[in-house]
């Protein structure tokens, strides 16, 4: 929206994940630049600290001042922009107001949330009005869910130009990785669990892959979760569970869904974790397995949920060293088959810490290309997901300049 002031936002920068995607920026863009952008949050002296610690190329940088829970400051703040980038969660107790101003305002939004139970609420709430005041909304713009979906829907582009068909059946399987955890992260996670511990009947909506599929009531197959170690044939090697499934197997199949079934009507896909072959391999899946369902288990009881908050994870505004981050990756693999039997193979690799060194170049890429790269002729108001309104758009940027890379291997 070339009408406004600035052409992005970034809402809760000095959180944890806002100060590596503000360096990201700065850094890509400078300030004062051709891309115009500012710095919004609640404490107007942490956001000059903020600009202080960036050093002396951060001094034009603009500072909004907004608060999460105050509707008048933030719809300022969205009438004075094309886009919103968030970083304030756990969204499903912080980020609603904003969604909402966004909407009302006509202002284009992303995220890097994975509260399913908050995208599915903030679609039934509010996608009629974002369809007609020209607010794109797009959830979802870090490790969970652009490596997934991006990764799927460039797969599925390679296999129309090769089989004129895509891939009915696609596995997702994290090969390598390497990365730490914020507090922000646990903090969501713990929400999530508190929710369905208020609310049992959340749990089935949450275990259902097709729960942002909203509108669409029709039959599907049946998916497949990789919950215990299991062999997968296909990588020749023992998978366990991946706790980002949850949010990136609903993502895909909402892009489905969105680009009019473009994968079909019968497509499954599934994610996993590779840990290798023969009894170490079963191990280690085994493993992971345990482990995250022991942590999920003591996460929702009230006695060690306390214990794992005061002692175990790490609190909000806490997460990887900057060093640690640098010497993060991923390594993901996909692996498609058509309904004929033909098959395919993509490789999705980052150079940082997936979560966080990693999320804030892709959350900062998704963000730019929404406000430069996306006509609102071409895509217009409603809620999207990254495939479905970036496409090759965001490959080619994330390939140019976040350090990750699509290859199909064959």
């Amino acid at each position: 929206m070339t009408d406004r002031k600035f052409h992005i936002v970034v809402f809760g920068a000095t959180s944890f994940v806002g100060e590596i995607l503000t360096r990201y920026l700065l850094a890509r863009h400078g300030a004062g630049g051709e891309v115009r952008w500012a710095i919004a949050g609640r404490s107007a002296s942490k956001l000059e600290a903020l600009k202080s610690a960036l050093g002396a190329d951060a001094t034009t940088l603009p500072v909004l001042i907004a608060d999460a829970g105050d509707e008048a400051q933030l719809r300022q703040m969205c009438e004075q922009t094309g886009v919103v980038v968030s970083t304030v969660g756990p969204y499903a107790l912080y980020g609603s107001p904003l969604v909402a101003a966004c909407v009302a305002s006509g202002t284009d939004y992303c995220d890097l949330t994975g509260e399913v139970q908050w995208i599915r609420r903030m679609i039934l709430t509010h996608e009629a009005q974002a369809k007609a005041t020209g607010a794109r909304i797009v959830h979802c713009c870090g490790f969970d869910s652009i490596p997934s979906d991006l990764g799927v829907y460039f797969l599925q582009q390679a296999a129309r130009q090769r089989f004129g068909a895509p891939c009915a059946r696609v596995k997702m399987r994290i090969k390598a990785m390497r990365g730490g955890v914020s507090g922000g992260t646990v903090a969501s996670l713990m929400n999530v669990l508190a929710e369905v511990k208020r609310d049992p009947a959340l749990r089935q909506q949450l275990g259902n892959p097709f729960a942002l599929c909203v509108g669409d009531e029709s039959g599907r197959p049946r998916q497949p979760e990789v919950r215990l170690a299991a062999y997968d044939a296909e990588f020749d090697a023992w998978a366990g569970p991946f706790v980002m499934a949850a949010i990136n197997t609903r993502v895909v199949h909402r892009s489905n869904q969105l680009a009019g079934y473009a994968y079909g009507r019968d497509f499954v896909y599934d994610e996993a974790i590779t840990t290798g072959r023969g009894l170490r391999g079963r191990l280690a899946a085994t493993g992971i397995a345990l482990g995250l369902g022991g942590f999920l288990a003591a996460a929702i009881v009230p006695p060690t949920r306390w214990l794992l908050e005061r002692y175990v994870v790490p609190k909000p505004g806490e997460g990887p060293s900057a060093e640690a981050q640098a010497r993060g990756f991923f390594d993901l693999r996909l692996h498609g088959t058509t309904a004929d039997g033909r098959s395919l193979r993509a490789k999705v690799t980052g150079d940082r810490d997936p979560g966080y060194g990693s999320t804030a170049k892709m959350l900062g890429e998704a963000a730019a290309c929404l406000a430069l790269d996306v006509p609102r002729e071409q895509k217009a108001g409603g809620f999207w997901t990254p495939a479905t309104i970036f496409g090759e758009r965001l490959i080619d940027r994330l390939q140019a300049h976040a350090g990750l890379r699509f290859e199909i291997l064959g």
